[in-house]
């Protein structure tokens, strides 16, 4: 981890958090997920090093040691792609792989959709491409607890379920349910933190050192803008159109994801209709991965990713 540097880059006048190992001439930009930051690509950004390659992972503005933006309820998905530009033009970095995770799905699909010549690859996991007329609507489907529709509520509640808490312990009751193979969904009076009780230990590839630092950095940042960027921003519309993704692309989904209990969302992943918008795509199940595949699973995607990497350099 020591080898990491730790850089800001000014955009739009927020100072942006970057994580950066490599020297290598081809360069991968990991792109994180809620509750996450740049640390949770830690052991694919030493492993891509070791192999070679550069590494970088940004703290999106609002997240980790990046500024929030002064109105984090305006925040879009669009400002993360123009974040993500002026970050490669600000170290004069011309073509990149994108690797996104949950959340960071829909910037690397966003970005690779409108600056092709900017993007040599996209690999994801846990959320594939939707575009606008193929999007499951899981939503209509589930109930009033389900935690993204409690998360994309305006008025407060989301945010009142964290203020009772910690920021460590809200990461770690969202991590705990987020490992699980069923959809978070609280009873109608109950809140989606108390999903969690307090004596369940953490998922056994997720340490208390990991805890700790996931805990100091969300307690800079607060919650304000990852509660904006995904879930009320998702609402708003997530910018993207039924534009096709013609970089090569990996897709990794977990078996045991809870994504992917999703209502449709097995169907659609399965279908050919994903293909239709992502032509040269290659799909990979693990079927023990949940939701955090990545750090549940270090040696085993690391590996994947850099099959795909070596393939389209």
């Amino acid at each position: 981890m020591d080898q990491i540097e730790h850089k800001y880059i000014t955009v739009q006048g927020l100072k942006l958090h970057v994580a950066d190992i490599g020297t290598g001439p081809n360069v991968v930009v990991f792109l994180h997920g809620f509750p996450e930051i740049w640390y949770t690509w830690r052991h694919q950004m030493i492993a891509l090093a070791n192999a070679g390659f550069r590494a970088i992972a940004p703290d999106y503005r609002g997240y980790g040691l990046s500024d929030p933006p002064p109105q984090p309820e305006t925040a879009t998905f669009l400002d993360l792609d123009n974040d993500l530009l002026a970050i490669l033009d600000a170290l004069a970095i011309p073509k990149v792989f994108l690797i996104g995770k949950d959340l960071g799905a829909w910037p690397a699909y966003i970005f690779a959709g409108l600056h092709p010549e900017r993007t040599l690859g996209v690999v994801t996991m846990g959320v594939p491409y939707m575009p606008k007329s193929s999007r499951p609507q899981f939503i209509n489907h589930l109930p009033e607890g389900f935690y993204i529709s409690r998360w994309q509520e305006p008025g407060g509640r989301a945010e009142a379920d964290f203020g009772r808490l910690d920021a460590k312990t809200v990461i770690r009751n969202v991590y705990i349910l987020f490992s699980r193979s069923e959809i978070p969904i609280a009873a109608e009076n109950q809140e989606i933190m108390d999903l969690v009780d307090s004596s369940t230990p953490l998922p056994p590839w997720f340490t208390e050192e990991d805890l700790e630092t996931y805990g100091k950095l969300y307690e800079k940042s607060g919650f304000q803008t990852a509660l904006q960027l995904p879930y009320r921003a998702m609402k708003d519309g997530l910018s993207i159109t039924d534009s096709t993704i013609e970089v090569p692309a990996l897709f990794i989904m977990g078996k045991k994801d809870y994504v992917y209990e999703f209502p449709g969302m097995k169907d659609y992943i399965n279908s050919e209709k994903l293909k239709e918008f992502v032509p040269d795509l290659e799909i990979v199940f693990l079927p023990e991965g949940t939701h955090f595949v990545h750090e549940q699973s270090p040696e085993q995607v690391n590996e994947l990713i850099l099959t795909f990497l070596r393939k389209h350099i």
